[in-house]
């Protein structure tokens, strides 16, 4: 028997491959399938099942792929009615995979349809549960998700129906049992995520504050539900292609491997109301860019801010990036959902430049530059743009909070005529609010480099008391 973790750090994702005499499952697969093809095909395995864990909303499943190009059904638990056709398990069933058995546990909360797959080994020993979002190392799926797409649950109601999977269908199991999730830290579909991506169920029990034995149920609902906030637009778009389905990933690509000369991508960026992402490192991208086009980087979590900048999944996109990246980064978009890639800039910046075209900088100052700065004007403006559980667990003092993820909320606290210093944790994401508001007209903006790493670090700064949070959302 073979169990593999494909984990993808910037979506904090981990999908499976199990294998068992010459048959294979692959559960909740990621956008591009052939990775999972390719790892059967090596081992003379056929894949049997595609099992998916439940409706997920921060990525979008390739599971319809991977089942038309391997024949292989797509199962879901009960409660599940996709507009394709799929296999539909009970609770209980087993499935032979081999000589390995999976079964089918139903465990409703993080949504309606999630369910958990329990492998025995040929011997009959429970070895693992493939857990979904219903059971992360050191929390649990988020309850308030599932209400966006059915109007008579509340966060509440399902936080009941997820207390009462975990202890009814979870804790009993043997503490030896490894616990294998569908996301680890850097997940917005949970609150408190370890950056461990398995563990022990037994260990789980004495660590994870949801799985406390003399929890009562209001306790548990009181507790999952603090510190959530409004989760990102892009998921309950996301939920409704993981239901009625999507373009394959193959058409995606042929569509976004346009290569385009500079004065063509110029003209189809003034034709089409494409948005221009460029997504180079974000230093790089300061000291020369197309103007109007906005920054976020791909090394970073890209796909994940993706989402949360970009309202529309259907918004036509032209590519900025470096020469040789162009396929993983409309893969990587697709992951999201965001599968209208017209076309890139062949040649990058540099056949910008070499074109005669106009290009943009961002003043981008280092973190002493910026303690100069305020020790000869205590009252300059610095904007945090972290999250708010971030700003308030530890932050400059006299410093605003305007976070990155609410960045139309946050921009109406910006005079375009007054000077800002923008900083965030280590310099991602304040590239990323810098470059969205100066193309929309703010052009007194200043990135703070290395963010608030380098601001603690230099101790030129007056930081307030630390706070442990209770919600990394």
């Amino acid at each position: 028997m073979k169990i593999e973790q494909i984990y993808t750090g910037c979506l904090a994702q981990g999908a499976y491959y199990i294998e068992s005499n010459g048959e294979a499952v692959i559960v909740d697969p990621l956008r591009e399938v052939e990775p999972y093809i390719q790892k059967a095909e090596r081992s003379n395995a056929k894949i049997k099942y595609v099992l998916e864990t439940h409706f997920h909303a921060d990525f979008v499943s390739g599971h319809l792929d991977l089942s038309n190009k391997t024949g292989a059904p797509v199962v879901y638990g009960p409660n599940a009615q996709p507009a394709f056709d799929f296999y539909a398990a009970k609770d209980g069933e087993e499935l032979k995979v081999g000589k390995v058995t999976i079964k089918v546990l139903h465990t409703p909360g993080h949504t309606m349809e999630s369910t958990c797959y329990l492998l025995t080994d040929e011997n009959g020993k429970d070895v693992g549960l493939f857990s979904g979002d219903t059971l992360f190392i050191g929390d649990v799926g988020r309850p308030d998700l599932a209400q966006k797409v059915k109007a008579d649950l509340t966060q509440d109601k399902l936080a009941g129906h997820l207390f009462d999977s975990l202890r009814n269908k979870i804790m009993p199991l043997a503490d030896d049992i490894i616990v294998y999730p569908a996301h680890g830290a850097g997940s917005a579909c949970g609150k408190n995520m370890s950056k461990e991506t398995t563990d022990t169920l037994g260990h789980q029990k004495e660590t994870n504050y949801a799985l406390r034995a003399n929890m009562t149920k209001e306790e548990f609902i009181k507790e999952v539900t603090t510190g959530l906030v409004a989760p990102p637009a892009y998921f309950p778009l996301n939920v409704m292609l993981n239901i009625q389905g999507y373009e394959s990933i193959d058409k995606v690509l042929e569509r976004g491997l346009h290569a385009m000369s500079a004065d063509a991508f110029e003209t189809a960026a003034n034709e089409t109301g494409a948005l221009m992402l460029d997504v180079r490192d974000a230093q790089v991208f300061a000291n020369g860019f197309i103007p109007n086009s906005v920054s976020i980087g791909l090394n970073g979590s890209f796909a994940p801010w993706v989402g949360a900048m970009i309202p529309d999944i259907k918004q036509e996109i032209l590519l900025i990036c470096e020469p040789g990246t162009e396929e993983e980064v409309i893969t990587r978009l697709s992951r999201v959902g965001y599968d209208y890639v017209i076309g890139f800039l062949q040649g990058g910046i540099a056949a910008w430049k070499n074109a005669g075209k106009e290009t943009d900088t961002i003043s981008s100052i280092s973190v002493d530059e910026l303690a100069a700065r305020q020790a000869a004007d205590p009252a300059i403006n610095i904007l945090d743009v972290r999250k708010k559980s971030e700003y308030l667990s530890e932050h400059i003092l006299d410093a605003a909070n305007a976070p990155l993820d609410f960045i139309n909320d946050s921009m109406a606290q910006i005079d375009k005529d007054k000077t800002y210093y923008i900083h965030c944790a280590g310099g991602y994401r304040s590239m990323i609010f810098t470059s969205a508001l100066r193309a929309r007209g703010f052009n007194n903006l200043v990135d703070v480099q290395g963010g608030f790493k380098a601001i603690k670090e230099s101790g030129k700064f007056k930081v307030s008391d630390y706070v442990c949070p209770s919600t990394l959302l």
